[in-house]
């Protein structure tokens, strides 16, 4: 099953795994945070676009991405401009691609659990005259480590599994773009199914730890926004 084109192909997707959630706890608790506690009438809009990759086939969502991060598209010629060249059929586009198709699931457990703490304990800090980013730290945080706890492990697996996405924007280039999905498929086509199987049955143990860490640690309550 290790073999050094398997191995490769499952380190690269552990690689893309781990950078993905970082940049999506980055970047997903201040949205996170603002989608709890605003009463914008942006916030309906902008939830439906943070959960749109839930519903959207991700060929559709990967299509798209592709038009943007081509030659033409207003992301490629930024990074064209930047001298970076285009994102297409690299592994940061592959980051970039998968941060848009995991955003939901590591947003929504991090906003309801901003939502839960309530009014009340930010407010007693305030009257001890806590400043409004050691309210955040000393309190919301300690508060809401469940919540990024599920964010972190959702959107993990979530990266690890996905296969229309990477396929579109990363295509199949060894060592480079080829994750573990793609080198199923790779094995599928061939015909090679035991190879294929060693594989899954890899995925399969693994998504099985996920959900039993997840149902362990919240006992009856497993979706994204849980």
């Amino acid at each position: 099953m290790f073999s050094d084109a398997n191995l490769t192909a499952i380190l690269l997707t552990l690689k893309l795994a781990t950078i993905v959630t970082l940049v999506l706890l980055l970047i997903g608790t201040p949205i996170a945070w603002w989608l709890a506690r605003t009463h914008s009438r942006l916030k309906g809009p902008i939830m439906a676009l943070v959960a749109l990759p839930i519903v959207l086939p991700p060929s559709v969502l990967g299509f798209y991405l592709l038009l943007a991060m081509g030659p033409n598209g207003p992301v490629g010629q930024f990074t064209q401009t930047l001298g970076l060249g285009t994102l297409p059929f690299t592994f940061s586009g592959l980051v970039v691609a998968s941060v848009f198709y995991s955003l939901p699931f590591v947003v929504q457990p991090i906003q309801n659990a901003f939502e839960a703490i309530g009014d009340s304990p930010l407010e007693t800090a305030a009257t001890l005259h806590a400043g409004p980013w050691d309210r955040f730290f000393s309190v919301v945080l300690p508060l809401a480590w469940p919540g990024f706890l599920t964010a972190t492990i959702l959107g993990f697996a979530h990266t690890v599994g996905e296969f229309g996405v990477v396929l579109m924007i990363g295509g199949n280039i060894p060592g480079v773009t080829r994750v573990i999905s793609v080198q199923i498929y790779d094995f599928v086509e061939a015909m090679e199914y035991g190879d294929a199987h060693a594989l899954s049955a890899l995925m399969l143990a693994f998504s099985f730890l996920v959900l039993l860490a997840l149902y362990a640690f919240k006992p009856g309550k497993l979706n994204p926004g849980s």
